[in-house]
């Protein structure tokens, strides 16, 4: 059992499942020095609390995702047998991404890393993907450091946005280029977690969610999957501190889906 899961039932956040808790509480038990059965009949079928609005799990977001993608061959210099960003090495990634009081992702502020693969390469085509019921035609999309807004494509159907970052200048061969932007998008459900899919090898990812002080998660699970579809390969459970800051570090991730899946008390 891990430190993490402790914490969480020592602070009431989530109680052992039954019957997979099982051998945990007694060996419990056992370490406490308590009779048998002692912790065990203490844990019952607890009711969970009913949410106004279910959270989609972390496997569909990252299928409507799929969806999403094709928006990038609306872009005409992008031909949908082409591979956005081809000219650029993605070197490393940071996501923070803020969660408001009613469990809703507010923002998701990114800053990336990239180094011209060859000469030539402005812009960056990012794609977004927004929670279950959100109003993706609302989505506001901020450029900072590095870069300004070019053009943007939305899709209702799949929440999906897709968008260009224009560079001020194009890149010589080898240069390195920093820049950032951030995607205010509030009005979904209980956010799922949030996940990034890399096409090509990442040398590191840092994932941060930052959730408000009254809408602590029971539970946060680091994830990496090799698709959509697959078992994920890595789950470690994070602990989200008394700052409300849950972090996850990937080193030489992808390709695949990497990212942090939150469960709702």
């Amino acid at each position: 059992m891990g430190q993490s899961t402790l914490s969480y039932w020592q602070r009431g956040l989530r109680h052992p499942e039954v019957p997979r808790a099982i051998p945990t509480v007694r060996a419990l038990e056992s370490v406490l020095r308590l009779p048998a059965e002692s912790l065990v009949k203490l844990i019952g079928n607890r009711p969970q609390p009913r949410l106004p609005r279910s959270a989609p799990s972390f496997s569909g977001l990252a299928t409507a995702w799929v969806q999403t993608a094709p928006l990038l061959a609306e872009f005409e210099a992008v031909p949908e047998s082409a591979r956005a960003n081809a000219d650029l090495e993605v070197l490393s990634v940071h996501d923070t991404i803020v969660v408001g009081s009613s469990r809703e992702q507010r923002s998701i502020t990114t800053r990336l890393v990239v180094r011209a693969l060859r000469a030539g390469p402005d812009r960056y085509l990012a794609v977004h993907q927004g929670d279950e019921g959100c109003l993706i035609d609302n989505a506001l999309v901020r450029p900072a450091e590095g870069c300004r807004q070019g053009r943007v494509r939305r899709q209702s159907a799949s929440r999906g946005l897709a968008f260009e970052l224009l560079f001020d200048r194009r890149l010589a061969e080898g240069e390195e280029h920093v820049f950032s932007f951030t995607v205010v998008d509030d009005s979904g459900g209980p956010t799922p977690g949030h996940h990034r899919t890399f096409r090509e090898p990442c040398r590191g990812y840092l994932l941060q969610l930052a959730f408000h002080r009254r809408a602590l998660p029971a539970r946060c699970t680091k994830q990496f999957r090799q698709d959509t579809d697959a078992t994920p390969v890595e789950v470690d459970e994070l602990v989200c501190g008394l700052g409300g800051v849950v972090s996850a570090y990937f080193c030489d991730v992808g390709p695949g889906l990497a990212g942090v899946a939150v469960e709702w008390t």
